[in-house]
Parts: structure tokens; C-alpha cells; sequence
């Protein structure tokens, strides 16, 4: 499921956004607003729930 707050990560090979990672916004008939962020610059574009995946953003131990 898909909710504000998640990270996803676009899997439309289509997209100019193809494997960009965002942060949803909103979420309102079947289509998200996802947030782009990147150094100097801000994006918020709209994507159908379909072409979006969940992305894990656990952190991962180091082993010694």
C-alpha cells in the first residue's frame, strides 16, 4: 500500500523518471503526487498508482 510519506521508486521504463526515487505527497483517485528532490532543485510530478513500487528504506547493520 501506498500512503503519504512512503519512498517509491517509478517502474515505467516509458518515463523520463524511469528508477527516480520520490517521496509521496498525495494520494487521490488512483493517481500519486510524488516529490523529487535533488541537490538545487524540487519536483513534484503526478504518476498512476500503477507505475510506482514501495521502496524498503531500512538501514542495513554493518558487520564487523
Amino acid at each position: 500500500m501506498i500512503l503519504p510519506g512512503a519512498t517509491v521508486r517509478i517502474k515505467n521504463p516509458a518515463d523520463t523518471y524511469y528508477r527516480y526515487e520520490g517521496l509521496v505527497q498525495r494520494v487521490s483517485d488512483g493517481k500519486v503526487a510524488v516529490l523529487f528532490e535533488g541537490g538545487n532543485w524540487d519536483k513534484l510530478v503526478t504518476f498512476r498508482l500503477s507505475e510506482l513500487e514501495t521502496v524498503e528504506t531500512t538501514a542495513k547493520k554493518k558487520g564487523k
